[in-house]
């Protein structure tokens, strides 16, 4: 889903390409009573969820128009800056950073990935010692896995770069152009379809964290209290749906005309991709709240996202509880 530096030092340069493409696209004022929702990443089989969401949350009033940016970086600049008003990431590097109180009201997905390296080159991760390998992005829940891997593995990588999109990356490691990388479950099932043997998945165990999130500035979350609470409810229950049955992804593809212009190969991954997603529980049905913040803390504080000691990082100065809290009182939870 949906890309960030490692500290999310957000600099001038990206600041400044934020206001460039948000002005380029038409990012609407806030004098316009709409909720501005800002990806830092091209809409793919792995966000169809989240834009089925989003389209119920219309269903009940809610307007909203969704933008789609080059990174997270200048998707982050964007809330910050009160150019857009609710983003979708893993902010907690951005909000330790800034001073504009930004807050996450909703966790969206754990992390589930998979580090593929080129057989021909690597077989373990001592391999990747002084190696090149590929990420989503700068600040990415796919960087802090490799950056704690780094530590856990006592190596060093020469070069991390950045190419925002699972599926991009898979493709980039098909013709060559990366031999080490990491990948959700459709690009992990991808490399095993098109190219069997070639590649090695490379053993990830213990890392439980947020992967993207919902946030916003605290005063966007305040002013717009209650289409902030019906876009988390209409999250909530959209996750437990595809929890249920996870095939009900395809048929909102075509309620809602979402991705008209998906290749038939990745059409035909969206059912695959949501059930082993739904078995290996990725959807958070509750929405994260306190003990997810908790967790995150214990994962980004040893990946180096986060500074300090985790017990000494508080729940409030990252989340607000509000809209979740608001959510679970309506629908229950589960």
């Amino acid at each position: 889903m949906p890309s960030f530096s490692l500290s999310r030092r957000l600099s001038p340069l990206a600041a400044g390409a934020a206001f460039a493409l948000a002005a380029t696209l038409g990012l609407a004022s806030q004098a316009e009573a709409k909720v501005r929702v800002v990806f830092g990443d091209i809409a793919s089989v792995e966000t169809l969820h989240l834009l089925a969401a989003l389209e119920r949350a219309k269903e009940k009033g809610v307007e909203i128009e969704m933008t789609y940016l080059k990174s997270e970086d200048i998707a982050a600049q964007a809330v910050v800056s009160g150019q857009a008003d609710i983003g979708v990431g893993g902010p907690y590097a951005l909000i330790q950073k800034v001073k504009v109180p930004v807050r996450i009201f909703l966790q969206l997905s754990t992390l589930r990935f998979y580090p593929v390296v080129n057989a021909e080159f690597y077989k373990t991760w001592k391999d990747l010692n002084g190696q090149e390998i590929a990420v989503h992005s700068r600040g990415s829940g796919t960087e802090a896995i490799m950056r704690l891997m780094e530590t856990k593995q006592g190596i060093k990588f020469s070069k991390i770069s950045y190419i925002p999109g699972s599926e991009v990356r898979a493709g980039a490691l098909l013709q060559g152009n990366v031999k080490a990388s990491i990948v959700d479950a459709a690009g992990r099932r991808m490399l095993e379809a098109k190219a069997p043997g070639k590649f090695i998945i490379l053993p990830l165990e213990g890392v439980a964290a947020t992967d993207e999130a919902l946030f916003a500035r605290e005063d966007l979350l305040k002013s717009n209290a209650k289409e902030v609470n019906v876009i988390t409810e209409s999250v909530l229950q959209t996750w437990r749906e595809v929890q249920g049955n996870p095939a009900v992804v395809a048929e909102w593809r075509t309620k809602y005309k979402l991705l008209p212009d998906l290749p038939a190969d990745q059409v035909a991954e969206i059912t695959p991709y949501f059930t082993e997603q739904a078995k290996a529980k990725a959807f958070p049905m509750n929405g994260g709240g306190e003990a997810a913040a908790k967790d995150d803390f214990a994962f980004y504080t040893l990946s180096g996202q986060l500074q300090g000691e985790p017990g000494s990082l508080k729940v409030t100065d990252f989340w607000e509880l509000g809209p979740l809290n608001e959510a679970l009182g309506k629908i229950g939870t589960n």
